[in-house]
């Protein structure tokens, strides 16, 4: 069976004697290892900086912190993701207001999001879903007309481009995910990156308890209660070994992509994500819609190719009950949706016998 999603980790070769290195190095905790991960990662993705962190969510919630959202506020946010989108919201005390997505891309609408701006509204958070950016030249319009911050989503679409910049460069804040089935992974963790750098040491210190590193513990004055959200060595060797190679793999996932949107929108009956021209997806999932979904996970799995929905809307949990709306759009997409193979583990004939199966549905 082809794997919809699955775990990527460079050769032994390269890997072991690195993990060998740091392990017994007696550092293991974060430090110089961290800091050249992150130098690296914001050169390649080309970010202006870039914080390792223990996670995508823990990333997020020190981006929502920093934007200014707390309890009682309200953030624009999709319920078309993976649930720590909307559950990092809640650790702040703040809760999700879900706008409604295009039916064509899973990415939010910026109509919708601008119609559910009010007086408590401190922040929008758009996902680029499945690796497709989101029309973010729109949402960014629409954040500084309201003087609130706007932060990327961007644990989806590592690689990915807007307008011939980096994903992650149009918002306020963005982050990334590096958890176990990403384009790349560090076994898991996560990178915070934000436009103004200015404020990079607040988020140093918010990711570790509220102290400020190279400082003697003796000295410190914690002014912000921190949390346990920094990177270690280990991780961030990982992560390093990882990069060496990582251009090739998105490239493999760009390649698989294109291929589909070559020749699966030309078979009647479906249809795949719409986005903007001078967007580069770098296609983490492939979405193909049809009005029976149902059949071609069927006709698919008869050929040894997994697929599925993957994720379920955030606002059918009972923990997000309060935030329920009407959202046509997104119930039009999730009814059409199937997610198919489209990584760097999908050969040239995987692919082929992929479209072909679609064919013949």
């Amino acid at each position: 069976m082809i794997p919809l999603v699955k775990v990527g980790m460079p050769p032994k070769s390269l890997l072991m004697p690195a993990l060998e290195d740091v392990l017994y190095s007696g550092m293991l905790a974060e430090g110089e290892s961290v800091y050249s991960f992150e130098r690296t990662f914001a050169k390649q993705m080309r970010l202006p900086n870039a914080l390792g962190m223990s996670s995508g969510t823990g990333a997020l919630h020190v981006a929502l912190l920093m934007a200014g959202v707390n309890t009682g506020d309200e953030v624009i946010s999709t319920s078309m993701t993976a649930e720590p989108t909307n559950i990092a919201i809640l650790h702040t005390g703040a809760r999700p207001v879900f706008a409604d997505v295009d039916s064509l891309s899973g990415n939010l609408d910026p109509a919708s999001v601008e119609s559910l701006i009010g007086p408590r509204t401190r922040a929008i958070l758009v996902v680029h879903y499945a690796g497709f950016p989101a029309r973010l030249a729109e949402l960014r319009g629409i954040a500084d007309r309201h003087g609130i911050a706007l932060i990327e989503d961007a644990a989806h679409a590592l690689g990915a481009s807007y307008k011939d910049q980096g994903i992650g460069t149009v918002g306020d804040f963005s982050i990334f995910s590096l958890q176990a089935i990403k384009h790349m992974t560090t076994v898991d963790g996560g990178i915070l990156s934000m436009r103004d750098s200015s404020r990079l040491d607040e988020a140093r210190r918010l990711r570790w308890f509220g102290l400020s590193k190279g400082v003697a513990r003796t000295e410190v004055d914690i002014t912000l209660p921190g949390y346990k959200y920094n990177m270690n060595n280990v991780a961030a060797v990982i992560g390093l070994t990882q990069l060496t190679g990582i251009g090739e793999r998105i490239s493999r996932h760009i390649a698989n992509g294109r291929y589909f949107d070559e020749h699966i929108a030309k078979i009647p009956g479906l249809a795949v994500t719409r986005f903007e021209s001078d967007a580069t997806p770098s296609y983490w999932l492939y979405t193909v819609l049809s009005d029976n979904s149902g059949d071609v996970e069927a006709r698919l799995a008869a050929v040894g190719v997994a697929s599925s929905k993957l994720h379920r809307p955030n606002h059918l949990h009972s923990v997000f009950a309060q935030d329920r709306r009407a959202l046509p759009g997104l119930d039009t997409y999730y009814r059409r949706l199937t997610h198919i193979p489209c990584g760097w583990w999908v050969t040239d004939e995987d692919r082929a016998r992929i479209v072909e199966a679609l064919q013949r549905g």
